[in-house]
């Protein structure tokens, strides 16, 4: 049960920091730049929050705790990929609006 709680953790957070960097691209699009730079902190944030369930899920298995490999899980690590991914393209392209 705890696994299942570390990976929804994972799921909702990365969901969350890629959802706040979407809105960071829009808030840029729109001239809004602060409002830019706050959603980039939030999707850190979030994205910090879904790595620490990341790595405690890392440390258990270095433990010897042996989590199954499920559809589940693949999908929270899609996530977190997705969301970082996001999150570094938002700020290149916040940077671009900056720049203008």
């Amino acid at each position: 049960m705890e696994n299942e709680v570390q990976i929804i953790n994972l799921i909702v957070n990365a969901g969350s920091a890629r959802s706040s960097a979407v809105e960071a691209m829009q808030f840029a699009k729109a001239g809004d730049l602060a409002a830019a730079d706050a959603s980039i902190k939030s999707a850190e944030e979030s994205v910090n929050e879904a790595h620490h369930a990341q790595t405690e899920m890392i440390q258990a298995e270095i433990r010897g705790e042996k989590a199954p490999l499920n559809l589940l899980m693949v999908h929270a690590q899609d996530h977190l990929m997705t969301s970082l991914l996001c999150i570094d393209i938002a700020k290149e392209i916040i940077d671009i609006y900056r720049n203008k």
